[in-house]
């Protein structure tokens, strides 16, 4: 917890948009479970993820693990769950079942404010289908959205926290962010 921020640290060794980690997976899991509230562990292989690695990763931790991932069927959200996983991540559809541990990230605001403020959700300031920024900014969702909010992407400081953001999720810039800490 930052202040009164969770931080939700995510284990990513590579990205579709041309990120490779420096850092091994076992390297950036221990800062990720240092600093982290929650764990994030992908399990969509264009993240460097599995489902296999959250397997690992309840193994080697008992915090919260997030299953970071698209998660396009309720079976996958079924999978992350019986592989270890806390909470699951779904990203642009709201799933039937246990809404209670999945996190929806909408992929725009229009899918935002059709979303019910008892669910915990996370806005990607990054377009998941170019790895470019969102025009739609995190202030502009916590305007539309009264509920529990997660900042996610682009955070490489503690500076970079959002007034009224809940959580933030933070990947790529782990380590940087963990020296603001």
């Amino acid at each position: 917890m930052y202040k009164n921020t969770q931080i939700i640290a995510e284990v990513k060794t590579k990205s579709p948009f041309g990120y490779t980690a420096k850092n091994t997976w076992e390297e950036l899991f221990e800062v990720a479970n240092t600093i982290g509230d929650i764990v994030s562990i992908h399990t969509d292989s264009r993240w460097g993820g599995s489902f296999e690695l959250i397997t690992q990763a309840r193994k080697l931790t008992k915090k919260p693990i997030l299953a970071k991932g698209i998660h396009k069927s309720d079976d996958e959200i079924t999978k992350a769950l019986q592989c270890g996983a806390d909470f699951v991540l779904v990203v642009g559809r709201i799933p039937q079942i246990e809404n209670e541990k999945c996190f929806i990230e909408p992929l725009t605001l229009a899918e935002l404010v059709l979303i019910p403020t008892t669910q915990k959700v996370v806005w990607n300031s990054r377009d998941l289908t170019d790895g470019s920024l969102k025009s739609e900014i995190f202030d502009d969702a916590r305007k539309k959205f009264g509920g529990w909010l997660c900042q996610a992407s682009n955070i490489k400081t503690t500076n970079d926290i959002k007034e009224g953001a809940d959580a933030v999720l933070v990947g790529t810039h782990l380590l940087d962010f963990a020296k603001t800490i």
